[in-house]
């Protein structure tokens, strides 16, 4: 089974990266407006799994950054309205099987009705008013920096701004758990375990529908890093999941090679986009940044429970048989089936992919490359023989993916 809160939680560790890089955001943001979110849910008397989906819709709330900002490029207030509704179509594509209809989509509303969507106070969710105090609170004083002495402040404005900036009730809940306790742990040093006391545990096995959409989620967010890699890592996972039929994996296998590929490059995340884009060659230091990614990856997974193994296969997706790859320098007596099989599905993508310094290739122009990489003792060639198989029908097209994984359609 596996912890589905702490990988969410890995997963919004990413969220905070891009929300920096983008907007400036203080770190670990997603975790503060969880924890402040599940705080005040129990003051309304919220169900456990109501506080696990109030957490996860929390840590998700900005999930769309990388899409609605690099892809979209639309002009403020509508950038704003995409934002929530993106957001609001990956909390519902992933908490499939509960209750969460515009907790994310109107976490911008105020209580005066002057948000994107021009909802007053009871015409939105309580789990969006919730999400939109602590979020509005956070952005403005980085409440992981906030001293005690500032705590008066704050929660003056939170009595003002009830009924005009926020709703009354969310108000209040918010005056009852922001307290000297709630501030210190919101700091960075102590925001881990906060979290690990406050969000209740979610359990899924790795072939239940939410493991399949998280990752693919995640493939998504990474994906549109970079206009240059908006396929690719979805293409991977969905590539790895074929492969794994053509392979005969048990379900449990197949699944974990999914998600596996899904989140190899999360670590990518923190990469600049202008070293991910850049036409020309890189110079040593560029190429030790874009290296570290898979080390970032494996920094990122490695604590959540029950994800070992796909940690394992998603950090080793740069290693080579022969011992020259990275980040860990393993070789082919270190490397499993997948893990090579990984390896050569994320060098077929980038190979036949558009990228800054090559045209796209089609699958015949594509497998030259592999061989030659199988002949210098790099990648299997067993598998580059079988991609050169199975890939042949899905030339300069995309490999569908598993029904599991499909996400809700583009708003």
């Amino acid at each position: 089974m596996i912890r589905m809160d702490q990988l969410v939680r890995a997963i919004a560790v990413a969220l905070d990266i891009v929300e920096g890089q983008l907007l400036g955001a203080s770190t670990h943001h997603g975790k503060r407006i969880a924890v402040l979110s599940v705080a005040m849910g129990r003051c309304f008397g919220l169900k456990e799994e109501n506080l696990s989906s109030l957490a996860t819709c929390a840590l998700f709330h900005d999930s769309a950054l990388t899409e609605y900002i690099i892809s979209e490029q639309r002009a403020a207030d509508p950038a704003m309205r995409l934002h929530c509704e993106y957001g609001q179509r990956n909390a519902e594509a992933l908490l499939t099987d509960r209750d969460v209809s515009g907790f994310v989509l109107y976490h911008h509303e105020r209580a005066d009705g002057l948000g994107p969507f021009g909802k007053k106070e009871g015409s939105f969710p309580l789990g969006a008013e919730i999400i939109a105090i602590a979020d509005m609170l956070d952005v403005a004083h980085h409440l992981q920096t906030v001293s005690a002495e500032d705590l008066p402040r704050i929660r003056k404005r939170v009595t003002e701004g009830a009924g005009t900036i926020f709703t009354r009730r969310a108000a209040e809940a918010m005056l009852s758990v922001l307290d000297e306790k709630m501030l210190a742990g919101l700091r960075d040093e102590r925001i881990a375990a906060t979290v690990e006391n406050v969000i209740p545990v979610w359990l899924a096995d790795v072939e239940h529908v939410s493991a399949f959409r998280i990752a693919g989620l995640a493939a998504r967010i990474i994906d549109y890093k970079s206009v240059f890699t908006k396929r690719h890592s979805v293409q991977i996972a969905n590539k790895a999941w074929l492969m794994g039929g053509h392979y005969n994996m048990d379900g449990n296998l197949r699944a974990c090679l999914y998600m596996a590929a899904a989140l190899h490059d999360l670590g990518k995340l923190a990469t600049p986009s202008h070293i991910l884009e850049k036409p020309g060659r890189l110079t040593p230091e560029e190429f030790d940044l874009i290296k570290d990614h898979a080390r970032l990856t494996e920094d990122i997974l490695k604590d959540v429970s029950g994800f070992e193994y796909i940690c394992a296969m998603a950090a080793g997706h740069h290693e080579r048989l022969d011992g020259t790859g990275y980040h860990q320098g393993k070789n082919a007596d270190d490397l499993d089936f997948t893990t090579r099989l990984l390896a050569c599905l994320d060098i077929y993508q980038a190979v036949s992919e558009t990228r800054p310094y090559h045209a796209g290739r089609s699958h015949a122009e594509t497998m030259p490359i592999l061989y030659d990489m199988a002949e210098n003792g790099w990648i299997d060639q067993e598998i580059v023989r079988d991609l050169a198989a199975v890939m042949a029908e899905y030339s300069n097209r995309d490999v569908p993916p598993p029904p599991e994984a499909a996400l809700l359609g583009n708003v």
